[in-house]
């Protein structure tokens, strides 16, 4: 292969491989440029989910530690691994900040309060989880424990608050700790756009007991005319019509999810609101918030990857995409580290007005190839990474006809894309960073297909737009995320870094 070539690597988020079948959107889009680009251009499937990825076994993919590994150019043990390992060998029960914690909230007689994500998804949180915490909570006679569940209706099938809630409270039930004491759904809770408004309410139904009242935590959930993801804020209260599980001054906060993203920003305004009682806020894992929250669980590392690569070799590169994926082409690529590397640029696509993605499936692709192309024709330019967000966000939705329409945006976008980069003589490798779209049917608990919107456990495609006169070689074995950075180097001219496992595709 000739070396030394400039380039764009194209995330197309979400854009998994599966056969044809009702539920595949992918395949059901007209795609042209993509049909021709998995029939002519060198191509191979690559794992995105388990433990190919540092997840754990059979555990669907996701957007960050598919962007991490991707520019890792290793597997990451994901945070979900290390709170498990944790749990596995007793470490999470005789963890010290955990131990104080519970000791202070025993000895004073106040509370100690579990929010997070219910649901099994593992991509945000785990509702097993709790049983640990539960149970530790008990061996430290910690008398009460107060659960605030968050809905989902995205990492798992929508409809299926019910049946996790009832697992919330088996927990509770044989461990003999807990209750659950405000339910709420993930659109207000672990909101991402920046609306402070929903992070405000969820927050308030949290720490202050201000929802709409209800006998019992179903009761939340039944209400909800929008779907498990937007559950509204719902208190439950006692025979007097009082908030059973305020936070009261001594008590004590543990945010349960094991990612930090979406749930940073709720731990933020509730740190800030609950100041001047006196409360210890904690975290599972570790977070990325103003507010100084110590984890129980530590990070990998995570250094040496692709950004440490491009800044050691004074290679130039421009990150683009829009703000759902912004961090995941900057941040993330960079190991969980938002600074940016000498020779780095990023560029955020910033919507005008909240966006509706059934309504509007393009998003801004227009505004993302307008600065793609722009970037790829600055020859000082070495490598532009870029992030396709539609096929994933628009199939969070779960709204079939909408994620058909995404695709086909992006087919034309890719078309763009591929025009700008002949005229610039670059290669081209886009890759999906986990699947999405091409499974957005389920079966129910009664075998009955559902509209699904959650990630997959399915390979991505990887394929190679080479320059005029470029030659590729055989794929690896079992090829993974892992491998695209070193094959981003050797196409850039450059070795593998050194802690690098993965190897070049080409």
């Amino acid at each position: 292969m000739s070396e030394g070539t400039p380039g764009i690597l194209l995330v197309l988020d979400g854009w998994g491989h599966a056969p044809h079948d009702d539920g595949n959107a992918i395949s059901a889009a007209a795609t042209p440029v993509l049909d021709r680009l998995l029939s002519t251009c060198p191509t191979v499937l690559v794992e995105a989910s388990g433990t190919a990825v540092g997840l754990l076994p059979d555990t669907v993919g996701n957007s960050e530690i598919g962007h991490m590994v991707i520019g890792a150019g290793r597997p990451v043990p994901y945070d979900s691994v290390l709170v498990d390992q944790q749990i596995r060998t007793g470490g999470l029960r005789t963890n010290p900040l955990l131990s104080k914690a519970l000791g202070d909230v025993a000895s004073s007689g106040t509370a100690l309060h579990l929010i997070g994500l219910s649901s099994d998804g593992a991509i945000h949180a785990h509702v097993d989880h709790l049983r640990e915490l539960l149970e530790t909570a008990v061996e430290l006679n910690v008398g009460q424990v107060w659960i605030h569940a968050i809905t989902d209706g995205r990492d798992v099938s929508d409809g299926t608050a019910g049946t996790y809630l009832g697992r919330i409270e088996k927990h509770a039930a044989e461990t003999g700790a807990g209750r659950v004491a405000s339910v709420v759904g993930r659109g207000y809770a672990l909101d991402k756009s920046g609306d402070l408004d929903l992070t405000r309410q969820a927050g308030l139904l949290i720490a202050d007991g201000v929802g709409a009242p209800v006998a019992r935590p179903q009761e939340a959930v039944d209400a909800s005319a929008r779907g498990d993801e937007w559950v509204e804020p719902g208190v439950v209260v006692d025979d007097a019509g009082e908030p059973l599980g305020a936070v009261r001054a001594g008590d004590a906060v543990l945010f349960t999810n094991f990612r930090s993203d979406r749930i940073q920003q709720l731990a933020d305004f509730l740190v800030e609101h609950v100041a001047d009682r006196d409360v210890e806020v904690l975290s599972l894992a570790q977070y990325d918030t103003r507010a100084d929250i110590p984890p129980l669980v530590g990070r990998a590392e995570t250094g040496g990857g692709l950004a440490d690569e491009l800044a050691r070799h004074g290679l130039r590169s421009v990150r683009v995409a829009e703000n759902e994926k912004f961090e995941h082409v900057t941040y993330y690529v960079n190991g969980r580290d938002a600074t940016a590397r000498a020779g780095e640029e990023h560029v955020r696509i910033a919507a005008d007005e909240r966006p509706d993605y059934r309504a509007r499936p393009e998003m801004n692709l227009d505004k993302v190839v307008e600065a793609v192309a722009g970037a790829a024709q600055r020859p000082e330019v070495d490598l532009v990474v870029a992030n396709l967000a539609n096929i994933d966000v628009v199939g969070h939705t779960g709204d079939f006809a909408a994620t058909v329409l995404a695709t086909e945006h992006t087919d034309r976008a890719v078309d763009r894309i591929l025009a700008t980069a002949a005229e610039t003589g670059r290669w081209v490798l886009l890759v999906g960073d986990h699947g999405n779209a091409e499974r957005m049917l389920k079966p129910g608990a009664d075998g009955v297909p559902r509209p699904y919107g959650g990630h997959t456990t399915n390979p991505v495609p990887a394929v190679l737009v080479p320059v005029d006169g470029q030659t590729v070689g055989d794929a690896p074995e079992n090829p993974s995320l892992a491998d695209l950075a070193p094959t981003v180097l050797r196409l850039l001219g450059r070795p593998a870094g050194e802690v690098m496992t993965g190897r070049p595709l080409w």
